[in-house]
């Protein structure tokens, strides 16, 4: 089995530039900083993007990065120290394991040898009936409601839980369709090149320009990496940069809104329900699967309009909040489930999702904003332009960061910051290279690659380079598109 197949293995950490413990702000200096995110009345300004990328990212990460260190939050570790458990690339062992001849990955299957996978089914809920394939498949470890899936936290919240349950979804039907050997194995084994491909296109060519400064993307896809492991190639073992999981990839948080227009039934699903329906974050609202009621509406969440199909065209599109240094206030108080504790902390800080970022990139020693800028031989942004609202933005940061967070100002929040000084409120500088130059070499290095040479190009749905996760969604809920929204129209009752 190749290096990439075993979710288990130990995969490495690595600086891309190096180590800075001397430029690390207080815990105290944090604490105050992570308020002032997470503030009440800075107001929230909308982006153009789609919510549904906001969770697609999170999945993405996940595929990248799964960190098992066991330490306490504010300890100091060394390199050597750090434990990653995913693979530092997108071959998607979030959702396939090690594959079904893997002993500790064949439950995940329909038969041992591939190719379909388990799907799960939700828990009627007045009027509707139970549906299949809307859940992830549950019953790990004898509890009913934790999620049988490779990684664990891909049933954080609903949002999360519902994009890997559509992606099984995807797999099943590329499986069925597009695969041609005669045996099962091979079959999975196309299938999953094929899954495998088309999600990278999307993270590539959909996603990435949402987020990102699609000029720095450009450039790195037409001239190579500068930074990140620029010597290496598809045959070298990747490691995964702390720059870019420890710091700046920490930007979808800020995309997180308070509420969302989730389905016919939920008009407004607030923060606390996104965890509450989900298996590690809550308790599935007391069931032992998502209630009917709770399924995604993935008009709502992702932009068919887009692709040419006025007839998905939703009640309510959501839009991510825009990059930038506001965090919704509902981050403070984070499950205790989705931060690997049976209780909440004793101290409320360390449920704060802001806090526990920065702590994070402070217990590695990750260099700061400005360390990096003029790494990447790029002129750092003044303390003016870190500090306040010069440029109209609402979040003053002198007072929380003091002299010292503007001369050293952590990765992520320095990431966010650039991207408030742009209309746009994409990531661009210090940030788009950081990301565009990981996303690049994650890529290169998987398992199958669109970066292999080979001028592949998308071949579901026959959408070309224009492939969307749109598409993925529509080939996966087809050929009953009306399964985007389950609960329209409601039964007769």
């Amino acid at each position: 089995m190749d290096r990439h197949a075993d979710v288990r293995k130990d995969f490495r950490f690595s600086y891309m530039s190096e180590r800075q413990d001397g430029h690390q702000l207080t815990p105290e200096t944090l604490d105050t900083l992570a308020m002032r995110l997470t503030a009440p009345g800075t107001g929230e300004r909308n982006s153009t993007v789609p919510s549904g990328y906001t969770y697609l990212g999170q999945v993405i990460a996940h595929d990248l990065s799964f960190d098992l260190t066991k330490r306490q939050l504010g300890r100091v570790l060394p390199l050597e120290r750090l434990r990653n458990a995913a693979s530092p690339t997108l071959d998607l062992d979030t959702l396939y394991g090690g594959g079904p001849v893997d002993d500790d990955s064949k439950r995940f299957y329909v038969d041992e040898q591939g190719p379909q996978m388990v799907t799960g089914r939700t828990a009627a809920a007045d009027p509707y009936p139970a549906f299949d394939g809307w859940d992830l498949p549950r019953g790990e470890d004898g509890d009913p409601r934790k999620a049988m899936i490779p990684d664990p936290r891909n049933d954080d919240n609903v949002a999360v839980a519902q994009t890997h349950a559509a992606l099984i979804r995807f797999h099943n039907r590329v499986a069925e369709e597009q695969t041609t050997a005669s045996d099962p194995f091979t079959r999975f084994e196309q299938a999953r090149d094929i899954v495998t491909r088309h999600f990278q296109w999307i993270v590539w060519f959909d996603f990435l320009p949402r987020i990102c400064d699609r000029s720095v993307l450009d450039d790195v896809l037409a001239h190579g990496r500068k930074s990140f492991e620029k010597d290496k190639g598809r045959d070298d073992p990747p490691t995964m940069p702390l720059e870019f999981s420890a710091g700046v990839f920490r930007l979808g948080h800020s995309m997180v809104r308070s509420t969302y227009d989730w389905n016919r039934c939920v008009t407004t699903l607030g923060i606390d329900d996104l965890f509450v329906f989900s298996g590690r974050g809550g308790d599935l609202d007391g069931h032992d699967a998502l209630p009917s009621t709770r399924t995604a509406d993935f008009r709502r969440l992702y932009d068919f309009m887009e692709i040419g199909r006025p007839d998905l065209e939703p009640p309510e599109l959501n839009v991510a909040l825009a990059i930038d240094t506001r965090l919704t206030r509902a981050l403070r108080g984070l499950p205790a489930g989705t931060i690997g504790l049976d209780d909440p902390p004793r101290r409320k800080r360390e449920a704060n999702l802001a806090f526990r970022n920065l702590m994070k990139a402070r217990k590695v020693g990750l260099a700061s904003g400005q360390d990096m800028a003029r790494f990447l031989d790029m002129e750092p942004l003044t303390a003016l332009q870190i500090s306040h609202n010069d440029d109209g933005m609402d979040v003053r940061l002198d007072y929380a960061l003091g002299e010292d967070g503007l001369r050293h100002t952590p990765l992520w929040v320095y990431a966010l910051r650039e991207s408030e000084r742009t209309e746009e409120r994409l990531l661009t500088g210090v940030g788009a290279r950081i990301v565009a130059e990981t996303f690049h070499r994650a890529i290169e290095a998987s398992r199958t690659s669109i970066f292999d040479g080979s001028g592949w190009e998308p071949t579901v749905k026959q959408a070309g380079k224009d492939f969307r996760m749109a598409h993925l969604l529509l080939y996966a809920f087809e050929p009953e598109p009306s399964l985007f929204g389950p609960l329209d129209p409601p039964p007769d009752t």
